[in-house]
């Protein structure tokens, strides 16, 4: 999709004319982007040179809860133009005596005051722990305590805690686990700030029993396809009372997923706007043997639990979907069905002088496809070569081919823009013709999830010949405009927290396999020509986000990427000051945008797609 700006600068240098030649380009950077483009650039190769930060660093130096910082925090309490009631809700059973009691201070030293804490003790064996909740109790008169009779397990003694709380807000707590500082603060601004939130969810790391902090999931906004691969909310959950009491509180029978039951049911009341995600570590999750945080074996029956959780949420939904385990994570994957008989696809395909390569994408589509109802629309761009204009005639033969010839100068926009007005399926499939089919199963996968409701392009997962990752799906951002996720990240390579074989949305996904319904497609009339090759799919993809839909890429549909080896590399001044100009006009449309990713995060790097740690976040620092 792009090409490094060191190899370009680089290049410059070694065969443009050198040093003098280099500073040409930058003034033309300068005349079109202004200092702050060459400061990017700049920045960008001092920046190459540093390793990722150690997360104890990153937390010393962004995270730390100093006296300044809570001064800040104590000040901007007393600002607040109201203080939502906050109900923290803790089960308790049999816990750690001194975790339990680190868990209940974290909620006594919140900077934010108007909180209550509702314990439910459900019948716990050691008499310790009823002692150490009624001195709490007597303690500070916003600590309330229930304790059961039997044992009822984690969603009965919840909804006994539920049942004490009078705040319009409940925040989900576990008794071994810990609330940093500001927590309650960050949840009530947020409420006061969006006055329609009715779920609110932060970032988190784990915490081990000498209290050091590891681990951080630095989380994505409202993501849907993510939220059914796993319970991406999880800690800190905060929902609005009365949508909680709606859904019926939490429900026997989901105990380990009863967090992610509560708010698959709860979600199917709001409107994703009414989702919020505060780019903070708010909660400490407690690693021990015994807990999730430590091994996901550690509960198994959670992700037995997990699966019907999200099976009953299909059903009420009425998706026609399947939830099952993931074949390589402790997370799940969720098949779409598609309609019989499946919707007409047309994949199109431009080429020019590439038979090789043009053969292996044309046989690799016709014999490892296992969806049967497609045409190819392949569009010959100007090819001279003798052998390649036979090799096309002879595709006429086959039904499902049709061969188009389009000899305007290469502009990958204009050439799908003009093919798309001759395709005859209700779906479109944009391929590129150095694509190899790995994954019979691609085009069902893409296709079942492009039809569902509010999906807009759904793209795949691309692997260089070596089988490193290509593309994972599209960061907005990275080094200026984008750059894709995880690239170049082993086979066996999850990803962070699982999320390069995870399904989910994007903001964008790259054009060189992408599935979208012809209707949306031409909703959003197509690319915009202006960007002939580099950053199309980008751009493209935005304005179907604008339209309100969600762009989706699943690691389900693996296809080789023999990438640029038709078009070949930006490796002449003219494709260089061609790039240069593309990236320009994306930046100049989209602004903003391009920084604040919602399928990323703040506090995670641009410098590059790896989700290495951002020096500084891109968020206050206190």
């Amino acid at each position: 999709m792009k090409v490094m700006l060191w190899n370009k600068f680089t290049h410059s240098v070694n065969t443009c004319g050198g040093w003098r030649k280099a500073l040409l380009r930058a003034f033309m950077v300068f005349r079109q982007e202004g200092i702050i483009g060459v400061r990017e650039r700049l920045s960008f190769f001092t920046r190459r040179a540093k390793t990722s930060i150690a997360y104890d660093k990153w937390i010393h130096r962004y995270d730390k809860w100093t006296p300044s910082a809570e001064k800040k925090i104590r000040s901007r309490v007393k600002w607040l133009v109201q203080k939502p009631l906050i109900s923290v809700i803790m089960p308790v059973f049999d816990p750690d005596l001194h975790m339990l009691e680190v868990a209940i201070e974290s909620v006594l030293r919140q900077v934010y005051d108007n909180w209550e804490l509702c314990i439910a003790d459900d019948a716990s064996s050691n008499p310790a722990v009823r002692e150490l909740i009624n001195s709490y109790v007597r303690r500070d008169q916003r600590i309330k305590a229930v304790f059961r009779d039997t044992n009822g397990h984690i969603s009965r003694a919840s909804n006994s805690a539920l049942a004490l709380s009078c705040g319009d807000f409940i925040a989900l707590l576990d008794h071994d686990d810990k609330l940093a500082p500001d927590a309650l603060y960050w949840v009530a601004e947020t409420i006061i700030n969006n006055p329609n939130a009715a779920l609110i969810y932060s970032d988190e790391d784990k915490i081990d029993a000498s209290g050091n902090r590891f681990y951080p999931y630095f989380k994505c906004d409202w993501n849907y396809e993510l939220f059914l691969s796993h319970n991406m909310i999880s800690h800190l959950g905060v929902y609005r009372k009365s949508v909680v009491d709606q859904v019926g509180g939490f429900r026997a029978g989901f105990e380990g997923s009863q967090d992610h039951d509560l708010a698959l049911r709860c979600i199917e009341l709001l409107d994703s706007s009414q989702i919020i995600h505060i780019p903070r570590i708010l909660y400490h999750w407690r690693s021990h043997e015994r807990s999730t945080a430590s091994s996901s074996h550690a509960k198994s029956y959670a992700q037995i639990a997990g699966i019907k959780a999200i099976q009953d949420h299909l059903n009420r939904t009425l998706r026609n979907a399947t939830a099952e385990l993931h074949p390589d994570l402790p997370f799940y994957r969720v098949r779409f069905m598609l309609p019989s008989p499946p919707p007409l696809v047309s994949l199109i395909i431009p080429t020019r002088n590439g038979l090789p390569h043009l053969k292996h994408c044309i046989e690799s589509i016709l014999t490892k496809t296992d969806y049967s109802n497609f045409e190819i629309v392949l569009v010959d761009n100007g090819s001279d070569d003798p052998e390649g204009l036979k090799y096309m005639e002879s595709l006429g033969l086959d039904k499902r081919i049709r061969v188009f010839h389009d000899s305007r100068p290469f502009n990958y926009s204009a050439l799908n823009n003009e093919a798309v007005k001759v395709a005859n399926g209700e779906i479109l499939g944009l391929v590129n013709d150095d694509i190899e089919v790995l994954t019979p199963g691609w085009l069902s996968e893409m296709v079942s999830l492009a039809i569902q409701p509010a999906v807009g392009a759904v793209g795949a997962r691309l692997l260089y010949a070596d089988g490193s990752l290509q593309h994972g799906g599209i960061i907005l951002g990275v080094r200026g405009v984008a750059g894709h996720s995880h690239k170049g990240i082993s086979p066996n390579d999850h990803g962070y927290i699982g999320r390069a074989k995870l399904l989910q949305s994007f903001s964008a996904v790259t054009g060189a396999c992408l599935v979208i319904k012809k209707s949306i497609f031409n909703q959003v009339n197509g690319f915009d020509e202006n960007l002939a090759i580099a950053f199309n799919d980008v751009d493209f993809c935005l304005k179907v986000r604008d339209r309100g839909f969600r762009n989706v890429w699943t690691p389900f549909a693996e296809l080789i990427h023999y990438e640029s080896k038709t078009r070949g590399l930006e490796d002449t001044p003219e494709k260089m000051e061609r790039f240069e100009c593309e990236v320009y006009y994306v930046k100049r449309r989209w602004g903003d945008a391009l920084l604040k990713d919602p399928a990323y995060n703040p506090n995670l790097t641009l410098d590059d797609e790896d989700y290495s740690l951002a020096c500084p976040p891109r968020r206050e620092i206190l």
